[in-house]
C-alpha cells in the first residue's frame, strides 16, 4: 500500500501556472503507475492525467492536453504536475493516485490508492 500527499495548491490568476508535487511513502514506488485527477464542485472526478512507473509514457486528458506536464522522481518518491496556462475551469480539487497497472494509466478505475488533495483555484 502506498500513501500520498500533496501540496503545491492555491489560487492564480487566469494564464497563470501552478505546480503540484506529490510525495509518496513506501519502497515501492518506482512500482506503481502515477497520475492526478481533478474533481471541481459538483461534478463527478475525472482523469487528468497518467505516467508510467518508468516516467517513459505519459496520458493526458484531452482539456489539459499541451497545457499541463506530469513527471515523476523515482528516487525522491515523487511525482509533480505542472500547470500552464491555467483557465477558470480548471479550479478543483486535484488529487494524486497511484495504480499498479503495467500499462500507462488511461481513467480513474487505473488507479487503487488517492490522497487527500490539494485545492487549485483560478480567478478570471
Amino acid at each position: 500500500q502506498v500513501q500520498l500527499v500533496e501540496s503545491g495548491g492555491g489560487l492564480v490568476q487566469a494564464g497563470g501556472s501552478l505546480r503540484l508535487s506529490c510525495a509518496a511513502s513506501g519502497r515501492t514506488f518506482s512500482r506503481y503507475a502515477m497520475g492526478w485527477g481533478r474533481q471541481a464542485p459538483g461534478k463527478e472526478r475525472e482523469f487528468v492525467a497518467g505516467i508510467s512507473w518508468s516516467g517513459g509514457s505519459t496520458n493526458y486528458a484531452d482539456s489539459v492536453k499541451g497545457r499541463f506536464t506530469i513527471s515523476r522522481d523515482n528516487a525522491k518518491r515523487t511525482v509533480y504536475l505542472q500547470l500552464n496556462s491555467l483557465k477558470p475551469e480548471d479550479t478543483a480539487v486535484y488529487y494524486c493516485a497511484a495504480g499498479l497497472a503495467s500499462w500507462v494509466p488511461v481513467v480513474l478505475a487505473d488507479f487503487g490508492s488517492w490522497g487527500q488533495g490539494t485545492q487549485v483555484t483560478v480567478s478570471s
